[in-house]
Order: C-alpha cells, then structure tokens, then sequence
C-alpha cells in the first residue's frame, strides 16, 4: 500500500492540495509568491505532481522543478516553509513512519532524477519526509 493509498487516494490528494495552497497563501512570507498565479491551473499540476510522488497511478508529465520555478526568486527559506506545510498536512492526514518512501513516475525517471533541485535546502524536504514515512 502506497502513501496515496493510505491518505485516500485522488479526493485525498485534492484536499491535501487545497489546504497547501491555504496555508501558504495565509503565510506572509509565501503569499507573494503567487500574486497574478493561475490558482486553478497550479492546483492542477500540483496534484499531478504530489499523487506521483506518493505513489498514486499514473506519471507526473510537468516541468522540472527548476524550470517551473525559474525567475521566481523563491528563497530557500520560503521553500522550507512550504516543505514544512506540506510534510505537516501528510501528517495531519495519515501518514507514519513505516510505510514505504513515496517513488514517482515521471516522463523524466523518479523525482530525484528531474533536474538539479534550484534549492540548497532542498535536502531538507527529502530527509524530513523519509522521517516522516520510515
């Protein structure tokens, strides 16, 4: 049983999205980060993104992270905060330590393999959901 699974699968997963995007435009370090954004269609790929990395079906077939995220200027503490948000709201809805680490599919390999991660800290998301989930 994967992640995706255990939390409750696709309607899991849009609430999981919905919340993030909740608490980050609540945050007001974050919030700036997405005035003039399409909300819905980065809900979207959001979703697309986080069911592959929790081992839903299907392949995430987005932009690289640093692509994505390129002239944004997002700072490593914001990305912190929202790796704090996300790993947060997995763990309000279900996830503990012993179920298998998330293995996304993508058209590019796993997650790990997508591109250089544009963010120094971004290690921390990586160990902070393997203590979440081992």
């Amino acid at each position: 049983m994967t992640i995706y699974d255990t939390i409750g699968g696709q309607a899991a997963v849009g609430t999981l999205v919905n919340e993030l995007y909740r608490r980050a435009l609540d945050d007001p370090d974050l919030n700036g980060y997405f005035a003039g954004t399409d909300m819905a269609l980065l809900h979207r790929h959001q979703r697309a993104f986080i069911a592959a990395a929790l081992g839903g079906p299907g392949t995430y077939h987005g932009r690289a992270m640093g692509e994505a995220h390129a002239g944004l200027n997002i700072t490593d503490d914001a990305f912190d905060r929202v790796a704090t948000h996300l790993v947060s709201i997995l763990r309000e809805n279900g996830t503990h330590r012993g179920q298998p680490r998330p293995a996304a599919r993508t058209d590019r390999g796993t997650i790990g393999q997508l591109d250089p991660c544009p963010y120094k800290n971004a290690h921390r998301m990586s160990r902070s959901s393997a203590l979440l989930i081992h």
